[in-house]
């Protein structure tokens, strides 16, 4: 049996993620999983400069949170962004979809 739950959050972040449905205490943790050591890599994660570390911590956060089963998450979605080559200036968020969206300097070369 599964209960589910629809929780997202606006930002694609692994901060809002983690804190947020993991963290010891957090309002919105409704299983009221907590890990203290778990929560320390996500301290850790969260102030790591090095993209790829990060990225590798933020891995083996999720692996482990997978293995306790604590709050499985059951799909993730995943967007995309297309453009055409004469679309110029346009910078993407290296973290995000949903915020950025600066088009002060985009023009079209044509």
């Amino acid at each position: 049996m599964i209960g589910l739950n629809l929780t997202g959050v606006g930002a694609d972040e692994p901060d809002a993620q983690f804190y947020e449905n993991y963290a010891c205490g957090s309002q919105r943790n409704y299983t009221g999983y907590c890990n203290p050591d778990l929560q320390r890599l996500f301290d850790q994660q969260s102030i790591e400069a090095d993209q790829e570390k990060r990225r590798r911590l933020v891995w083996e956060i999720d692996r482990r949170l997978q293995e306790d089963q604590a709050r499985p998450i059951v799909y993730h979605l995943r967007f995309a962004t297309c453009w055409q080559n004469r679309v110029k200036g346009l910078r993407m968020m290296v973290n995000s979809v949903f915020n950025g969206w600066r088009f002060e300097d985009v023009w079209l070369d044509e």
